[in-house]
């Protein structure tokens, strides 16, 4: 929890949209907060990698990078692997398509979130559809994009999701992507 909660200034903006971690301001993130968290993850994991410590243990591959860019998304993958055989789920899956998508390439990443949403296990998730949209945007496949961001936003709840689901929806839309 110390590793989520200190990250929370930097997850949305002075008007309270929607941060997403790969454009957070990471001089925003508390980091006395990520020092007292870093021995108690890896204590977490000496006891014996449960559900709790991997979950935290992959806040703190991100906690450790001070860009975005320096993100060790290899370990982040095996974390997921990790944790996915803990507990899993199409929720997890997904976590980890999204960390393939970095180490592998977009389109592999994109062929795994594929396969989840052909489960349908996910079709009323709308992270499942906002990640598809974000790796296809990726991809300069944007009516494609186009059509899961709209999947997404009529799923999404919250406000500030809501609205960064909208501006990438006219990301894409752009004039020159013939949407």
């Amino acid at each position: 929890m110390l590793l989520h909660d200190a990250r929370r200034d930097a997850r949305v903006d002075d008007v309270g949209d929607l941060v997403v971690l790969e454009e957070q301001d990471r001089s925003r993130w508390h980091r006395e907060q990520i020092a007292e968290a870093m021995p108690l993850v890896a204590e977490a994991l000496r006891a014996g990698p449960g559900v709790f410590a991997v979950q935290a243990a992959i806040a703190a591959v991100h906690c450790r990078a001070a860009r975005a860019e320096d993100t060790d998304w290899a370990q982040i993958v095996s974390l997921y692997d990790m944790l996915q055989r803990l507990q899993p789920s199409p929720v997890v899956e997904l976590n980890r398509a999204v960390a393939v998508a970095m180490v592998q390439g977009h389109r592999t990443g994109l062929e795994i979130i594929d396969g989840i949403a052909a489960t349908n296990d996910l079709e009323n998730y709308h992270l499942l559809h906002a990640a598809r949209a974000d790796l296809l945007r990726r991809l300069a496949a944007f009516p494609e994009a186009g059509k899961s961001y709209r999947r997404a936003l009529e799923l999404a709840t919250n406000e500030s999701e809501r609205r960064y689901l909208q501006r990438r929806l006219k990301e894409v839309r752009g004039e020159n992507h013939g949407e």
